[in-house]
């Protein structure tokens, strides 16, 4: 009490108005014995706060008033960390006269007045910003429980220590147990496809550095078995260091593999022909259009045959439609057999078929069609009535090649293989 009756004495003549000014302060003041931690000055806030009268706060010290401060030689380390710093802050709680507790937040500064020295206090009631942010903390954990449960796993990125999280569910997708899968971005991208691994880490790349709004991509990623599902994955930078530079993304991914296997038979249905399997017209003829750009740029030769089954409607007649289906099946299946794995065997409509053999001229091309008639004789030798095929070869090179010259050309000389008595091979004219 006899320190506090000095104080204005020592703090000057102004102290009246300074302290009425702190009394409307929001935060409670203390000023504080350092030696002893007992508190020799308080503005109103201090006492109220508490509970108290000014008085009353008087006889109080940081020991009696603090629950996270217990005896003296914690006190002498505290007093050591205030005087070694600018502002020394410290999380705790106040005891209230009525027995509860208050969560403080207590920025501490030190100072010598007249040779004595003090410690200068200010504390902020924070119990409902403490119990707005177990709130946050609680609303958060439940947003990634629905997230989760809303899709097929989450991923959460440490991009400064490479740190990544994958969730229980992500983990179950691809057949790992929660305890599974090392939390490292490798973890993630050792397992991405090779084919897919480059666009995803370009697509990821770009928006790390703004240029796209959010992460998204659709990819192959291999679960446990080694079998490969696709997901639909995507995410954002939800936080950014002080240079501006990303330090955490967050995402989601979605198991797409049921969808993705529909689209791939959809896209197969239509560009496959149904009774065959080889390609259908559609697929023939992008084939062929990309085929001519290609050898237009290398400057290589591009080949063509036209492949038409002699007297098909005689075997119809004789031998109904299901068997003419049959046949068409069996000389498309010997056709394909009879070329390279880089040309294209198509079914170009009813009983025709075309061949499409990128760097191979006129010569060579018929070369292959002489060998493919030979092989539909010989393993269709015992159908009755006889199988076999009549086909016009044509072939073009340089930047004058286009479609509608092979193709006439081909057509022309298939003209000239039937006119001429079928099952044998023909010539276009060479322009």
């Amino acid at each position: 009490m006899q320190e506090a009756e000095e104080l204005p004495a020592q703090l000057g003549t102004a102290l009246p108005s300074v302290e009425r000014l702190f009394d409307h302060l929001a935060d409670a003041v203390y000023l504080i014995d350092p030696d002893t931690s007992c508190i020799v000055w308080g503005n109103r806030k201090a006492w109220e706060s508490l509970g108290l009268s000014r008085d009353d706060v008087l006889d109080h010290s940081v020991l009696s008033l603090q629950k996270d401060v217990h005896g003296m030689p914690q006190w002498a380390q505290i007093a050591g960390a205030i005087r070694g710093s600018d502002c020394f802050r410290f999380i705790g709680r106040h005891r209230h006269q009525q027995g509860h507790e208050i969560e403080v937040e207590v920025n501490t500064t030190h100072f010598t007045l007249d040779g004595r020295e003090y410690f200068l206090s200010v504390a902020r009631d924070i119990t409902r910003r403490v119990a707005q942010e177990a709130d946050a903390q609680w609303r958060e954990k439940q947003l990634w429980f629905a997230l989760n449960e809303a899709c097929d796993g989450l991923w959460d990125w440490e991009v400064s220590t490479g740190a990544l999280f994958f969730s229980p569910q992500l983990k179950r997708m691809l057949g790992y147990g929660p305890d599974e899968m090392a939390p490292v971005l490798e973890t993630w991208s050792h397992n991405v496809h090779p084919e897919d691994v480059q666009r995803v880490m370009a697509a990821l790349q770009a928006h790390m550095q703004g240029k796209c709004f959010r992460y998204e991509a659709e990819y192959r990623i291999r679960n446990r078995d080694g079998h490969y599902l696709w997901v639909h994955d995507r995410g954002r930078v939800c936080d950014h260091d002080a240079d501006g530079q990303p330090r955490r993304v967050v995402g989601m991914v979605q198991d797409i593999s049921a969808r993705k296997t529909l689209e791939l038979q959809l896209q197969e249905l239509a560009s496959s022909d149904m009774l065959t399997g080889l390609a259908n017209r559609r697929q023939g003829t992008d084939f062929l259009k990309a085929q001519v750009e290609l050898c237009q740029r290398l400057g290589l030769p591009l080949g063509l045959a036209f492949i038409d089954i002699d007297n098909f409607k005689a075997i119809n007649d004789l031998r109904g439609h299901l068997v003419g289906d049959k046949v068409i099946q069996r000389v498309g299946q010997v056709v394909k057999d009879g070329v390279r794995g880089s040309d294209l065997v198509c079914r170009w409509g009813g009983e025709e078929f075309i061949v499409i053999a990128p760097n191979t001229g006129i010569e060579p091309m018929g070369l292959v069609a002489e060998k493919l008639r030979l092989a539909v004789m010989r393993e269709l030798a015992s159908h009755v009535p006889p199988v076999t095929i009549s086909v016009g070869v044509a072939s073009a090179a340089g930047l004058s090649m286009d479609i509608p010259s092979l193709l006439e050309g081909a057509d022309a000389a298939l003209y000239k293989a039937k006119q001429g008595g079928r099952n044998r091979v023909a010539l276009a004219d060479q322009r």
